[in-house]
């Protein structure tokens, strides 16, 4: 039996085993394990698993996501959503569909200072949903409105899915992080659009809501919001200046939420607690599942498998754009079956040669592959931030979510078709700090 055909079987089983509810970090692991052993031999597999999670670990740039995942923590507990919530409440309230439209915002606000969909989508849930409920609003306009904007924190820096992307195509965790800014402002934007089109068409979707504040309270309630600009300034400013690198930018946001949080008397020993306690939680969880991702690239390599497609997929003579498109449709179909991590780890080491050889740049490839992986979120039947809003809102049904949800489906096929014709959205910022 050939090497490809060693590595053809391997991916196989995998998706097999993933099928079957095997957790996928140890999916890719098992499999990764025994291909290397049928192709190299026991000794090599088992030097690779003595040397690979110890070099993994001690990849200075993988620091940054315990550390994003601890600011995000601290950030929510200070009271960040709630103030950027309320701000945005008082507002937009008097706009069609006002509710939803502040949530989108505050979502894409807070995205910028969690660094984690999961963190975002449990914050403005618990937050936002009740609120649209409390005025009437369509369960399935609010449910939806959350898990979607949610998806924001995986595009908006800083993001964990961008610092993963970066280490396995080898480009810049800040060139990343920058690139990705108007993408998900734009997504953001088209988001508010389509939500004041619908309640506009349908006013039953979301009634009228009358806030009576005074001029006085809305500044007010938009001069709490001042913690948010300063950890983006810190986190986007320090790398855009050149003044630090990712990881370095991230151990400056954690430290600006921490003293944010002492300023707003927030962080008590219980809060500290379960920050540091969910951020090593989470940790371990996204690490366990990057580390089968690493041993199966290792599998790859030693299969010849990517080259052996790429090499196929150069002979059939498409396009770039061709490629974008076809592989874009493959991500979608794996989104509806996989969770966003498992889907950018499975996928990259078979699909970022096709793309290396035919000479996309990877930094706009990378925007798009994030934003595949952000309308995997809202996708049936996996979609991670449905079943997220439906764990802390049991009352509501998850068809009840996915229906919500549709909509921004919608438009985020309308966000992907115009950053593949005008690639500089996602480039201007990127190179414009070389």
């Amino acid at each position: 039996m050939s090497d490809i055909a060693v590595g053809g079987i391997g991916v196989g089983v995998m998706i097999l085993l993933i099928m079957l509810r095997f957790h996928i970090g140890l999916a890719m692991g098992m499999v990764a394990t025994v291909g290397i052993m049928v192709i190299q031999g026991p000794r090599a597999a088992f030097s690779i698993l003595q040397n690979v999670p110890y070099s993994f670990a001690a990849n200075w740039e993988f620091s940054a996501v315990p550390l994003f995942l601890l600011m995000g923590a601290v950030a929510h507990a200070s009271g960040m959503t709630s103030s950027l919530f309320h701000a945005a409440r008082l507002w937009l309230s008097w706009l069609p569909g006002g509710l939803a439209i502040a949530t989108n915002i505050g979502c894409a606000g807070f995205s910028a200072a969690a660094g984690s969909s999961v963190v975002t989508s449990v914050a403005m849930g618990r937050i936002a949903v009740p609120e649209m409920l409390r005025f009437g609003y369509d369960k399935g306009l609010a449910t939806g409105t959350v898990a979607a904007a949610g998806t924001l924190g995986v595009m908006i820096p800083p993001s964990i899915p961008m610092i993963i992307y970066a280490y396995f195509a080898e480009v810049s965790v800040g060139a990343m992080f920058l690139a990705g800014i108007l993408p998900g402002l734009l997504t953001a934007a088209l988001y508010c659009v389509m939500i004041m089109v619908r309640c506009t068409l349908n006013p039953a979707l979301a009634p009228k809501v009358r806030e009576d504040a005074d001029p006085r309270e809305k500044w007010r309630a938009l001069a709490d919001v001042w913690p948010l600009p300063v950890i983006i300034f810190v986190i986007v400013g320090t790398i855009y200046a050149g003044i630090a690198s990712a990881t370095e930018s991230a151990a400056f946001g954690v430290v600006a939420a921490v003293l944010i949080a002492l300023l707003k008397r927030k962080l008590t020993r219980a809060v500290l607690r379960d920050a540091i306690g969910g951020t090593i939680e989470n940790t371990a969880s996204i690490f366990f599942i990057i580390l089968g991702a690493v041993l199966l690239t290792r599998f790859m390599a030693y299969s010849d498998l990517p080259e052996f497609i790429s090499e196929s997929v150069i002979a059939w003579g498409l396009s770039p754009l061709m490629l974008i498109i076809a592989t874009g449709l493959i991500f979608l179909a794996l989104g509806c079956i996989l969770d966003p991590i498992g889907l950018m780890l499975l996928a990259l080491p078979v699909f970022l040669p096709i793309y290396q050889a035919a000479e996309i740049n990877m930094i706009w490839f990378g925007i798009l592959f994030i934003k595949y992986i952000e309308i995997g979120l809202i996708t049936p039947p996996v979609g991670m931030n449905v079943f997220i809003l439906r764990s802390i809102l049991p009352q509501i049904p998850v068809g009840t979510i996915f229906r919500g949800t549709g909509w921004f489906f919608v438009t985020e096929i309308v966000v992907v078709g115009l950053l593949i014709a005008f690639p500089a959205i996602s480039l201007v910022l990127a190179e414009s700090a070389r």
